[in-house]
């Protein structure tokens, strides 16, 4: 008779939210790994389905009940299959509780704090009937051997910091991921150099700010652990996420120069250009201050790619205070931008402000912002026109039938190849641009 023990079994993983759940979704690949499943793309055969979900805002919230929701069915007919929900989500004060009651036949759920526990979770609930519940506290401690299973090649991301300690007004993080912590600087650069010895060719440092790395500790600062990193032998690039303009340094514009491996692009949210607004956000620096750090790093690298984050429709917000950010935004000029109406977070301190923004003048100032941004992000791809980049091709784009990849600016590349070039460093001559795309050829040699 066949034994059931040696069928193979698949998992299928869901992911919300930015970079930082992304590749704490490949530490739960690697745990899954580790229990010898295999990944499939088609949920209805997955033995397990593991959400990893994001609170940052409304939406990713409401995405992520939805597709619960939507188990509920395949359950009733594969009652074997294994459901957990994980991640930010169930983390927030009550969440799991509300989580159980309306999905009861979700099987496991668990926080930011216990991810690595989830083998032991899936273990015990194979051994049970009952719903494995648990949420930890931050207790302060920082993970250094989790095994994640890579899915980005050749990009790779690495964990240098987790939590926060800046409690924006509006941000729920540092309620569902704990105040903030520094992994060592020896383990994260040890890290990096067997990445690049695999051969991945763009690492991200990730952290909610990256910039505050090893303060409060003996560790090294942010700029010296990019020197060392930067340092290691082999053709990669190395990039950031996220920095808050508070800790930006003139030290650091130094070492981005000094150091061509590291990308001439700073992603540095500055979420409003209105004093006032900052100051009810509680992001601890003023629109004066935020250009000054711009006009520092324009000083040392001019032609530095500025991403952001913004937010309209903040509590309080007048139209002065949107006119300002729209002026700011034309300041700094950014290369591109993200772009946010003003999500509610219970728990956190803009939740209980009043002076609430009517949804119609929200979706018109959020509008209206997306427009200029646009214009800028085109203007920006358009200087690419008739020049040669060196791209990272990260992949290939079915429907286009062209592979892709970014230059170092963070600029997306289209072009055709009769190889597969996945992973290398190609020179293409830029035809045309679309938005924030370019589209050019190949350069031989």
């Amino acid at each position: 008779m066949y034994n059931n023990l040696c069928m193979q079994k698949y998992y299928h993983i869901i992911t919300y939210g930015c970079q930082m759940n992304v590749h704490e979704s490949e530490k739960i690949a690697g745990i899954l790994e580790e229990l010898n499943y295999e990944s499939v793309d088609d949920i209805s055969k997955a033995d397990i389905a593991v959400f990893n979900t994001c609170c940052i805002r409304e939406n990713a919230e409401n995405h992520a009940f939805g597709n619960i929701g939507m188990l509920k069915k395949l359950k009733a007919v594969n009652r074997k299959m294994i459901i957990a929900v994980g991640g930010c989500l169930p983390q927030q004060m009550g969440k799991a509780e509300n989580l159980h009651e309306k999905f009861p036949y979700v099987d496991i759920i668990f926080g930011t704090h216990n991810l690595n526990k989830l083998k032991e979770y899936i273990l015990l609930k194979e051994k049970q009937k009952k719903a494995v519940i648990r949420i930890e506290d931050c207790d302060g401690s920082v993970s250094e051997d989790d095994k994640p299973f890579r899915t980005s090649y050749p990009n790779a991301w690495v964990n240098i910091t987790y939590g926060c300690n800046n409690f924006c007004s509006y941000c729920i993080v540092p309620y569902v991921r704990g105040r903030e912590r520094s992994r060592k600087s020896e383990n994260i650069i040890a890290e990096v150099e067997e990445l690049v010895k695999q051969g991945y060719k763009e690492i991200t440092l990730l952290g909610q700010n990256v910039n505050s790395y090893g303060n409060g500790t003996d560790e090294i600062t942010f700029p010296e652990l990019l020197k060392k990193i930067a340092s290691i032998e082999g053709k990669f690039r190395l990039r950031f996420m996220t920095s808050h303009p508070k800790d930006f340094s003139e030290e650091l514009a130094k070492v981005m120069l000094e150091n061509p491996k590291i990308c001439r692009n700073l992603h540095l949210p500055v979420q409003s250009g209105s004093d006032e607004v900052l100051k009810a956000m509680n992001r601890k620096y003023t629109s004066k201050d935020y250009l000054a750090k711009i006009e520092i790093l324009r000083k040392y690298i001019p032609d530095c790619a500025v991403t952001t984050d913004l937010i309209v429709g903040f509590p309080g917000e007048t139209e002065e205070d949107f006119e300002a950010t729209l002026e700011l935004v034309k300041k700094v000029n950014f290369s591109s931008a993200f772009t946010f109406v003003y999500s509610r977070r219970e728990g956190t301190v803009a939740a209980r402000m009043e002076n609430r923004i009517p949804e119609d003048v929200s979706k018109r100032r959020i509008m209206k912002l997306v427009e200029l941004v646009n214009s800028l992000t085109r203007a920006h791809s358009s200087n690419y026109e008739g020049k040669t980049v060196e791209i990272l091709c990260e992949g290939f784009d079915e429907k286009k039938r062209m592979y892709l990849g970014r230059d170092e600016y963070g600029r997306m590349g289209y072009f055709k190849s009769e190889t597969d070039v996945i992973g290398e460093f190609i020179n293409i001559k830029i035809q045309k641009t679309n938005g924030v795309s370019l589209i050019g050829d190949r350069v031989q040699g």
